[in-house]
């Protein structure tokens, strides 16, 4: 027999949504977490998208750094996580830096492989035409970066948004994570999962409704 304090039915799970709903709580803390998500997804990927091409671009730059980056996509969430709360403090700085440090290397390999297959006849055409740096980027290498922006986009949104639940676990007084960790120290498994499976449906909205649209838009050119 289905013990309801350890596994509460999905009857029970949708009633404590409701219930979360209605009071406004679910509403307030998963815009909290909604708006960290963005913040580091903002920063990551356009930090991770200047390194990505700037390493892609220059052969010097890439050996400097190569081993770095590869030290950091090897280093464990929770260290960084850990290490930014110590240096930074208990803040809402620390949490966004934390989050955006361990999507940052993954953008930039990803845009980096991107940038070294870059077509040179294309850059031969743009000096040929005398385009600006700007239309250089605009109209040459964005396009052919597509792919790989979409593709980082929606690993990295994937991957973002767990681990800001990890960060408001650790060490946030607000937020989806923060409630699962308030309600894991009451024993509130039904609670738990209504947190976690109403922010695991935002997300799939996000990712069909967002992500995906524009991954189709930047991978058109292979089905024609």
């Amino acid at each position: 027999m289905q013990d309801r304090e350890t596994l509460p039915g999905p009857l029970a799970v949708w009633r404590l949504m409701i219930a979360e709903l209605q009071s406004g709580e679910l509403l307030f803390h998963i815009a909290i977490t909604l708006r960290r998500v963005a913040f580091a997804f903002v920063i990551a990927m356009s930090l991770g998208v200047i390194f990505g091409l700037i390493m892609g671009r220059n052969r010097t730059v890439n050996r400097w750094f190569d081993s770095w980056l590869l030290i950091f996509l090897n280093l464990p969430a929770l260290v960084t996580i850990v290490l930014c709360y110590l240096w930074i403090g208990l803040t809402e700085t620390a949490a966004i830096v934390a989050v955006s440090l361990n999507k940052i290397p993954m953008v930039t390999v990803m845009i980096r492989e991107g940038a070294r297959a870059l077509d040179p006849k294309l850059f031969d055409m743009a000096q040929v035409f005398q385009m600006s740096r700007t239309e250089r980027l605009r109209h040459v290498v964005i396009p052919q970066l597509a792919p790989q922006l979409a593709a980082s986009a929606r690993t990295g949104l994937a991957l973002i948004w767990k681990i800001v639940l990890v960060v408001e676990f650790l060490g946030r007084s607000n937020g989806v994570g923060f409630q699962i960790h308030l309600y894991f120290q009451l024993f509130d498994v039904g609670r738990v999962l209504a947190y976690a499976i109403s922010f695991m449906l935002v997300m799939l909205v996000v990712e069909y409704l967002i992500l995906q649209p524009i991954e189709n838009h930047a991978n058109r050119w292979r089905h024609r």
